[in-house]
This record gives structure tokens, sequence and C-alpha cells, in this order.
């Protein structure tokens, strides 16, 4: 096992697949960050979203995708020199991945890709036990998603976080109340037509628990150009809280809770769920 990963590793109390999955997911999300550092990208863009809490504010539950907001509109962004980076720092790791950007149907404001490698040999390069290794499907894929938001709305700040391993490096991400911002935009605007994103409402918690405010002008802002806004006057505490009691009286409560269950240990964090208990908290709810 290459040796700064084997350090990553050691942060981590694996016991089952899922928590070796995890891990390996999660080293491989801070080695791309490393390479995007390596290749400048943080001087055009910005981390955010639920990975970024995970990885840069501890939060407690695992996240699949890596998401990026460039820092002022670029409808021609290239993502692909910055791929390179990405899959050239995780080779220099051990890791056999391709880096594949995907063919849009549709014109959209975000360039995506996806980092893909066999699940069975990646888990055999963190050395995971033979009893796991033994039930591993051969042609499983694990895949990673990073997207850029290319049209980002106005009214957001952005500050530096470092990170230290695999070694120490910045990233550049969102501040907190913008972080939450596009979080709170998830939940009003998210449209899954059979399925409820549960991590939302569980970052939601997290965000009330530490007495993050929001910023209100840079979600109204989301709001406007998603349509989920049309107000001509600028929106308010009021007016959010409003929105907010009407989306969690309509949230499927069980299919929120299905979806982030495999994210978090304390299977017992989301017992409390409700329409009741969500909208209990907008009392907590701070907006600068």
């Amino acid at each position: 096992m290459n040796e700064a990963v084997a350090r990553m590793l050691g942060r981590y109390r694996c016991r089952t697949e899922a928590d070796y999955k995890n891990a390996l997911i999660e080293i491989m999300q801070e080695v791309a960050l490393l390479g995007l550092w390596r290749a400048k990208f943080f001087e055009h863009a910005a981390f955010y979203g639920g990975t970024s809490l995970r990885i840069l504010y501890h939060l407690d539950r695992f996240s699949e995708d890596l998401d990026f907001s460039l820092l002022k509109p670029q409808p021609k962004f290239d993502l692909n020199p910055y791929l390179n980076a990405v899959q050239a720092e995780l080779h220099g790791m051990g890791f056999n991945v391709s880096v594949e950007t995907r063919k849009k149907k549709i014109e959209t404001a975000t360039e995506s890709a996806f980092i893909k490698t066999g699940t069975k040999e990646s888990l055999l390069k963190i050395d995971v036990p033979k009893e796991i290794s033994q039930r591993l499907q051969r042609n499983a894929v694990l895949e990673i998603k990073l997207e850029v938001d290319t049209d980002p709305p106005a009214g957001f700040q952005t500050e530096a976080k470092t990170l230290i391993q695999p070694i120490p490096f910045a990233v550049n991400t969102f501040a907190q109340p913008d972080l939450f911002a596009g979080k709170l935009h998830a939940i009003l605007q998210r449209k899954w037509k059979t399925r409820v994103k549960g991590r939302d409402y569980f970052d939601f918690i997290w965000y009330i628990s530490q007495n993050i405010p929001v910023r209100l002008g840079h979600l109204e802002q989301r709001l406007r150009q998603t349509e989920g806004w049309k107000g001509k006057k600028p929106l308010t505490r009021k007016a959010l809280n409003e929105l907010l009691k009407r989306k969690f009286s309509e949230v499927n409560i069980e299919l929120a809770k299905g979806d982030v269950i495999n994210f978090i240990k304390d299977k017992d964090a989301v017992n409390l769920w409700s329409a009741e208990f969500f909208t209990l908290l907008l009392s907590r709810l701070k907006t600068i």
C-alpha cells in the first residue's frame, strides 16, 4: 500500500465492506482535491456541497460527489486539463483509475466527469481483509462524480481551508453561510421524482446545530436562477420559513431516512425525524 494512503486509512476504524468502501471513496476524494490544487483549479473555482462539509468540517456522514462552483460565470470553461491532473494524482498514489467526462444530452450550466475504478482492485490496494475481499464482485465499478457549476449565482464569499493529507495543501471553499444557502436551495428545489435526498435534511440539522447562519442574499440569487423565488421584493426570513415549512410538510420522511442511513454510523440519528421536527428547528434558523 502507498505510504500516504496508509496514513490516511489509519484515520478510519473499518470493520465492514461498507466501512472500507466509504474510506476508499473519501481517500480518493482527498487525493483528487490535491490534484486539483496542484493544477491551480482553485484559482477559478470553490468547493461546496455535502462532501466539502465532510472533508473540511468533519460532518458525521460520508458523501459521494465532488461539487464545485466557478467564481464567476464561464460558459465555455474547459474542465479537461484539471481532470488530467486528478488522474495523474490518483495514479501516483497507486490507484488504477480513469477520469471520463459525461456527454450532455441537454445543454446545462454544469460540467461533469466521473472518476472510475474497479471496486475490488482498489479495495485490495488498501489491504481489505480476505474475508471481505472474497465476497467482492470482480467486475464492480466504483464511481465518484465530479461536477462544476459554470454559471454560479452572485452574492457568495469564499475562504481557504487547509488539508494536511496526503500533503499539506489548500482548498478554496464557499464560506459557511453560503454553503448553507446552497443546501437550503437543494432542499427547496431538488427535482427527484421517486426519491428524497435525506442527506440534505441531515446536513440541515448539522448547520442548525453549529449555529451557522444562512446568507439570504445568496440563497435568493440561487432561487431566482431556478425560479424558486419570483417575488419583486427581496427574500426575507419570514418568506424563507414559509417555503421550508411547506417543503417539510410534503416530504416523505421514510424515504429521506432510507436515503441517508447507509452514509451514517449512528442509525439512531434519524429516529426523531418528522415534518414537525424539522419545522421546530426553524425557530433556530439564523440569517445574515
